[in-house]
């Protein structure tokens, strides 16, 4: 997945001298690993509501961005960060009102098994946490993901990152299990399909003399090609995990926070209340702040015997983002406004697949909508260049996406909560127009 829709050093020579002369300063400052997208690389100077614009000053709509989930540079959020900058920012070991304030906010918007919330700074470092506790709490070891799931970068949990690739070794501790496919797997077949396989990898696993001490997955399975639907599937897994003396963990890094519309978080979606809730990008708005909401068993003996601290995680400018956030989402109606402009742009994509042989799924809840892009519908072969090229075309016109799932064939539609009908219509307008480019050069 790292790879889908990365810039090429070695294949744009149409670059101008300057931005070379940029990507080269990168390279060497940063080193080898980093990743630019697109094939025409992008040098963003500013971003307002959902857009963006470049050094030459053109305007691009962001149609991927969930990291600022209610728009770039809200101001009501600008605003809070500001006044408490100019107040204190602190380590969290102090006293302060706001932090404390501010898990009960968030806390108020789960079910109320889950009782605690404990903060880091990315969704990487909640993943971590979340993955102590349960192997804190269960005596074991063993974890299983999707084949395609991605759940951070420390050492810990990039071993239940699949999509980063082969070079990222995954451990005798962890077995994979294929997602759910809404594409090529009948919707009613769903959730029996997903606990088959979690019981084969408990089977393997034991044959391994390893316990499962968690089964993670990101409840929209964002990595793995979008599969929301339909609502439930995740039921008999859960109670698998559970019954095998294992935690569900729900990564809500990228469905939550009202981004599917019909729920605040994607775990709610399944009637489902998890283990761990781990949380992270759309949580500040930009800001680092991030976090794992939990049940207040799996949290008691790692509390009482290894304690815990994270000097940013938390802090007090994190906590006026993260009010400030909860304030936009429900005073600005976002939820709301995720599920009718969702719905909206769900229908239009449906339409443009009418008219094309090359779109086998359209698919998606709220603000997450997926366009899965195959040869043809007879075989639903995917074909990741036409994904990759009606990417860079849409780039090239204005409007930014991306994307994902094992065969990099899947359009990843992700704009902030704030997205109006009208860049909705665009949006849906320059898909077309990909479409229609792709159609002629064959």
């Amino acid at each position: 997945m790292t790879m889908i829709n990365a810039f090429d050093n070695d294949g744009t020579p149409k670059l101008a001298p300057e931005e070379r002369a940029l990507i080269a300063r990168r390279d060497r400052a940063l080193g080898p690993a980093y990743r630019l997208f697109y094939q025409d690389p992008m040098h963003i100077q500013r971003g307002e509501g959902v857009w963006l614009w470049d050094r030459e000053g053109r305007k691009y709509l962001d149609a991927y961005n969930n990291v600022a989930s209610v728009g770039h540079c809200h101001p009501r959020i600008v605003a809070a960060i500001s006044a408490q900058l100019g107040v204190l920012n602190t380590h969290t070991r102090y006293l302060h009102e706001d932090i404390i304030a501010y898990a009960e906010r968030l806390l108020a918007t789960m079910p109320d098994q889950l009782e605690h919330v404990m903060f880091t700074c990315t969704g990487s470092e909640a993943n971590d946490l979340a993955l102590r506790i349960a192997r804190s709490h269960t005596g074991r070891q063993g974890v299983i993901v999707t084949r395609q799931a991605y759940h951070g970068v420390t050492e810990a949990v990039s071993e239940l990152s699949p999509s980063l690739g082969d070079f990222v070794p995954r451990g005798p501790r962890v077995r994979l299990i294929d997602a759910p496919d809404g594409l090529r797997i009948p919707a009613a077949q769903q959730g029996a399909r997903l606990a088959d396989d979690l019981a084969r990898a408990i089977t393997e696993m034991r044959a391994e003399g390893i316990e499962p001490a968690a089964l993670i997955v990101d409840t929209i399975f964002s990595s793995d090609g979008l599969h929301p639907d339909p609502v439930g599937f995740l039921e008999p897994a859960v109670d698998l995990i559970r019954a095998e003396g294992g935690l569900f963990i729900a990564d809500e890094v990228q469905p939550g926070f009202a981004r599917t519309g019909d729920s605040f978080w994607g775990f709610q979606r399944h009637a489902l209340v998890p283990d761990l809730v781990t949380m992270g990008k759309p949580m500040g708005n930009g800001f680092p702040v991030a976090g794992v909401a939990m049940r207040a068993g799996p949290v008691r003996e790692f509390g009482e015997r290894a304690r815990y601290f994270n000097t940013y995680g938390g802090n007090p400018v994190a906590a006026a983002a993260g009010m400030a956030l909860l304030d936009v989402i429900h005073d600005e109606g976002l939820q709301e406004n995720a599920r009718i402009i969702g719905a909206h742009l769900k229908a239009g994509l449906e339409d443009i697949a009418t008219r094309r042989h090359v779109i086998a799924d359209v698919r998606g809840a709220g603000l997450f909508l997926a366009v899965e892009c195959v040869l043809d519908r007879d075989s639903n072969t995917p074909d990741a260049a036409l994904a990759g090229f009606v990417v860079n075309h849409m780039r090239r016109n204005g409007v930014l996406i991306s994307a994902t799932g094992p065969g990099g064939n899947i359009l990843k539609i992700r704009p902030p909560l704030i997205l109006q009908q009208p860049e909705a219509d665009l949006l849906l307008t320059a898909v077309e127009a990909a479409f229609n480019a792709a159609a002629t050069r064959r």
